[in-house]
């Protein structure tokens, strides 16, 4: 499984689409994912892309990234960024390189989404390029 990317996506993002497209564009996860395999394959590389609204569930498939060897994890922990320190730590525990993205700048947002616990053990970050920032993700995780 070297040559997989996990692709992690939390609470709410099942909503995309639909849920404030003048925020998160008019893409689905659906949508999204199509364009990630598309690309993956051209890398030479493979898309495990999961979406859950339970924390743990994310926690749970951070572990197993590093357990089967992922080569990269594509993070969008969406509220939990700003909330969760089981993820941070999760992120912080396991040797599999993590990068974070976000579709909108949470610095231009919300105050209380300038901080980010996943941020601060990941990688790197992207966000604010919309469904693009997933790509941007996916083309630096190649580069690992």
């Amino acid at each position: 499984m070297a040559d997989t990317i996990f692709v992690l996506n939390g609470p709410n993002m099942n909503l995309l689409g639909l849920r404030e497209p003048e925020i998160y564009g008019t893409d689905t996860l659906d949508d999204i994912a199509g364009q990630l395999e598309d690309r993956a394959r051209d890398l030479g590389l493979a898309i495990d892309m999961r979406q859950s609204n339970h924390e743990g569930h994310l926690v749970d498939w951070l572990h197993e990234a590093q357990a089967i060897g992922a080569r990269a994890v594509i993070l969008n922990a969406a509220a939990y960024t700003h909330t969760s320190i089981a993820i941070h730590d999760a992120v912080k525990s396991i040797k599999t390189p993590v990068i974070e993205v976000h579709m909108s700048n949470p610095h231009a947002r919300e105050s209380f989404r300038h901080l980010s616990h996943v941020g601060r053990v990941a990688h790197g970050t992207i966000a604010g390029f919309g469904a693009l920032s997933y790509l941007l993700a996916l083309e630096a995780a190649a580069r690992l």
